[in-house]
């Protein structure tokens, strides 16, 4: 007899490209298979910049398809980016394209609201770090230059809330999703209303929460229409792509997360929301996580930082190339990769020039120079992170779990382990969307919990591990790299 087969379809969006991979679970076994990729590109018109939401929704049909071709899908789950946010109106109808989170319209909003109601209030009432790019001061932003279309918004849903939305019908928000709006209560762990209404932001558009591994029903008549997909059930995973990643593997106590990529997310795995001076001094925030768990953790600009710089270079180089440039050049330059100059600049390398010649620093000779600055300044950035992480929970930090695409980054781990002191565990680079395929086995009942699908991934995806070396210290440079964070 054959072995019974789950087969999950993970659809996760990623702020530069998605994918669509299929997870298969028998005989105790999970395996991966990608059957669809494409670029995520937002679109910029009037002034402002877009992501293209029905050009996503295609490519998820897409993927949807072409898994359908390869037998009968159990279930399919979406995880995204988190808030930004789409608006619909009657009937579903969209409002409007969703904003990138990087649109300028938030500019000043931060201010304004504290102004309006207190930064301490806002950051006690939901435990998120403070943001400009949040939900909260994008709808802010809203309510003052577009009441009319708020007015006439029946749901506003998350990117992948609104993706389940295409895909059954079903208008919820995900908790772990919910979680990066800065507009969740972290007592209540429901919408913060009060705080809302007194911002001005309308309410009436809020939709009910579910937490991962819901079931939302099966999938819309006109997307079942194949065999295949007679019987494909909607689960919502951790939505949250970060919360779907740090779902794969094991953390908390003394193991931090690090999910490496675009962003560099770095935290730990807490039963609750820590709010504190000292979190809210380091501007740490708490998303929702799995299993009634929550994230405390710290957004770095990460990779994006390399890939900008490569935009600037005239010769395709790879990420591999990159790696064996920065192991040959020495030591140079060092920036914090958070300074506001590094935000959204026309160009990477002249914003790092700039930053040295501002620091007293020998700006980059060459490629390789520049690619080690990079690694070196992310490396004493997690250090810096680290040790206010467990300052924060009162458990120092002894081992990273490196996961997402940024644990194929030899060079870096190897970087993170010597600058921290601690050892570092890579792997598995397709966290997300194994984190979203365990969600689905959860909500399904293929699996009894989210600490036996853990169980399966770490024993289909060992890790790789990074001790720390002898030889150089990096003390000095961290005593440098302190004071230009100052």
């Amino acid at each position: 007899m054959a072995p019974m087969v789950h087969a999950a379809l993970a659809i996760d969006l990623g702020a530069t490209s998605g994918r669509a991979i299929l997870g298969s679970l028998a005989d105790g076994k999970l395996r991966l298979q990608e059957v669809h990729r494409f670029p995520n590109d937002p679109v910029a018109y009037n002034g402002e910049l877009h992501w293209d939401a029905p050009r996503l929704w295609r490519e998820v049909q897409d993927g949807l398809y072409a898994a359908a071709r390869l037998g009968p899908i159990s279930t399919i789950g979406v995880d995204a980016w988190g808030v930004d946010y789409a608006l619909l109106g009657e009937n579903g109808v969209l409002l409007e394209n969703p904003y990138h989170y990087r649109d300028a319209r938030t500019a000043g909003m931060v201010e304004k609201a504290s102004a309006a109601v207190g930064a301490d209030r806002i950051y006690d009432a939901t435990g998120t770090q403070i943001l400009a790019i949040n939900t909260l001061y994008q709808v802010y932003a809203a309510a003052q230059r577009t009441p009319r279309l708020l007015a006439a918004a029946e749901s506003l849903l998350s990117i992948p809330d609104l993706m389940n939305f295409w895909l059954c019908g079903a208008r919820v928000c995900e908790y772990t999703e919910a979680s990066t709006t800065q507009c969740l209560d972290r007592r209540t762990r429901g919408w913060a209303a009060d705080l809302l209404r007194d911002l001005g932001i309308p309410t009436h558009f809020l939709k009910p929460i579910v937490q991962p591994g819901a079931a939302l029903g099966p999938l819309r008549a006109e997307l079942a229409r194949r065999e295949e997909l007679k019987r494909t059930l909607v689960i919502a995973p951790a939505c949250h792509d970060t919360g779907s990643a740090v779902a794969a593997v094991r953390t908390g106590g003394d193991t931090a997360f690090l999910s490496s990529g675009t962003w560099s997310l770095l935290g730990a795995e807490v039963p609750a929301p820590i709010v504190s001076a000292e979190s809210r001094r380091f501007n740490f925030t708490n998303e929702g996580g799995v299993g009634g768990t929550c994230r405390l953790l710290k957004n770095i600009t990460g990779l994006w930082l390399l890939e900008e710089a490569r935009r600037q270079w005239p010769a395709p180089l790879s990420h591999e190339d990159l790696c064996a440039m920065a192991s040959g050049a020495a030591s140079s330059a060092l920036f914090d990769p958070d300074h506001p100059s590094f935000t959204k600049p026309d160009n990477m390398l002249h914003a790092i020039d700039a930053y040295c010649a501002r620091t007293g620093q020998p700006a980059p000779a060459e490629i390789g120079a520049y690619a080690r600055a990079i690694f070196e300044s992310l490396a004493l950035k997690y250090r810096l992170v680290i040790e206010q992480l467990g300052g924060v929970t009162g458990t120092p930090i002894r081992r990273i779990r490196v996961i997402g695409g940024g644990c194929r980054n030899a060079l870096l781990n190897q970087f993170t382990a010597d600058a921290t002191g601690c050892p570092v565990l890579a792997g598995p680079a397709e966290a997300t969307a194994l984190g979203n395929i365990a969600m689905q086995l959860v909500g399904a009942g293929a699996v009894a919990s989210i600490g036996h699908a853990r169980d399966l991934i770490e024993q289909s995806f060992p890790f790789q591990i990074y001790q720390p070396q002898p030889g150089r210290s990096w003390d000095a440079a961290y005593g440098k790299f302190k004071t230009l964070c100052q």
